[in-house]
């Protein structure tokens, strides 16, 4: 149980029982670990937008000219690249965790680096898959 008195014993047990987010300094480290949150509920959505196109193709051509024609209209390519990212993003941060779980990334200056190559390398195989699509076609 926490000292009713805060001045009195060591620094970690005047440390709050439950702290809030107001408590901490925002660290990349923790930003890294909301942006994984967010992402794989943003690849729900994309896979249901996923299912739209599938179910579509699926059906008569008047429904995958629809579900085409919103995906090559520039929200609709804003929506993919942003599906693209979360992606990979999702993707590194879970083998970033994985390497954490090995034991090995945990000091200081290689959590750093874990979470600078996740948010990177996210951006970057994004613009690689979208620049040798554009490429391709």
């Amino acid at each position: 149980m926490a000292d009713a008195n805060p001045v009195s014993g060591s620094p970690e047990s005047r440390r709050p029982l439950s702290p809030h987010i107001g408590i901490y300094r925002p660290m990349l480290t923790m930003m890294m670990s909301i942006a994984h949150r967010i992402t794989g509920g943003a690849l729900y959505v994309g896979t249901l937008l996923l299912a739209w196109w599938l179910i579509a193709l699926a059906s008569d051509a008047a429904s995958f000219n629809l579900v085409n024609n919103f995906l090559a209209s520039i929200i609709g390519r804003l929506v993919l690249f942003g599906f693209t990212w979360a992606l990979f993003h999702h993707l590194l941060g879970g083998l970033r965790h994985f390497v954490w779980e090995t034991g090995y990334g945990m000091e200081h200056p290689q959590r750093e680096y874990l979470a600078w190559a996740t948010l990177g390398g996210g951006l970057v195989l994004t613009i690689l898959v979208w620049a040798i699509a554009y490429a391709v076609r």
